[in-house]
């Protein structure tokens, strides 16, 4: 239950998740065509205008022009609102997963930065979801970079196993040490799904699944670790398979390539295995009375 301190923090969390967005949305145009997220400044994809600041206001100007462009009067993509208030909406869910705690106690300082962390991979997540549902691509560069940050933070969280094993034993012992991640088991479950779509890609000769979907399987298992990472994949397939059946019958494959990308389910199946996964897991188990 919310309390009458959380919901204005909550409410800030979202704006902030919109703005968030609005950047977001930069990154989802520009990465796949090679271009700058800097430079030039945002402009009107249409008539190429530079957009004055009243114009980029997360949600407010798109609905005050009602979703056309101030300069050339053409409409503008729902795509962009649509983003915005998904990485609203997503931060909020992160924000009160990841603090775990009332917002009076979020000053401490080891949750702010699991928070920041949090934050960062879905962010990651949802520009990996909308370029790959837009383009027919997994970019990656994002998976590069989350990579990065996801192997400092399992240091980070491993600080004083690092300190006194070094950085490679660490990775061996945390499984079976006192260490507070096991990277290993994170690892291990990122190369057992990359082999896994591997295969799956080698067999049906790209037509199954693309080489993106391949590495963002690694991504996926380096970041779930197991169990979750079980969840995961079972959710990304069964999703898959039943939104692709309904599109198929409805005669709605128009995506890039004619193909229907695989990476948003993945996206989909990481997110709530990641926030919901022990959960659902458990419920699973004691359902078969296996705990």
């Amino acid at each position: 239950m919310l309390g009458i301190i959380d919901l204005p923090f909550y409410i800030i969390i979202f704006i902030f998740g919109c703005v968030i967005g609005s950047f977001l949305n930069v990154v989802i145009d520009r990465l796949p065509s090679g271009h700058s997220i800097v430079y030039p400044p945002s402009h009107c994809p249409h008539c190429r205008h530079r957009l004055a600041i009243w114009d980029l206001i997360p949600l407010f100007s798109f609905f005050y022009l009602r979703g056309r462009c101030r300069y050339c009067n053409k409409k503008i993509s729902l795509y962009y609102p649509l983003i915005e208030v998904a990485t609203g909406a997503l931060f909020v869910i992160t924000t009160f997963i990841g603090i775990h705690q009332p917002v009076g106690s979020f000053i401490y300082f080891p949750e702010f930065i699991y928070l920041i962390y949090l934050l960062f991979i879905i962010s990651s997540l949802i520009i990996i979801f909308f370029i790959d549902l837009k383009y027919g691509i997994i970019p990656f560069k994002i998976i590069m970079a989350s990579l990065a940050v996801i192997t400092i933070w399992y240091l980070f969280v491993n600080f004083e196993c690092v300190m006194s094993n070094g950085i490679a034993s660490s990775f061996l012992l945390a499984m079976t040490s006192d260490c507070e991640a096991p990277i290993l088991n994170y690892f291990l479950s990122g190369m057992g799904v990359f082999a896994g779509f591997l295969l799956l890609f080698l067999f049906t000769r790209g037509r199954g699944i693309g080489f993106g979907d391949v590495v963002f399987g690694f991504f996926m298992g380096y970041v779930l670790g197991f169990p979750k990472i079980v969840l995961g994949v079972y959710i990304s397939f069964l999703t898959g398979a039943f939104i692709s059946l309904i599109l198929i019958m409805a005669r709605k494959k128009k995506f890039k390539g004619g193909v229907i990308p695989f990476g948003p389910f993945l996206v989909s199946g990481t997110v709530i295995s990641l926030f919901w996964g022990e959960i659902i897991i458990n419920k699973f188990l004691l359902y078969f009375h296996v705990i």
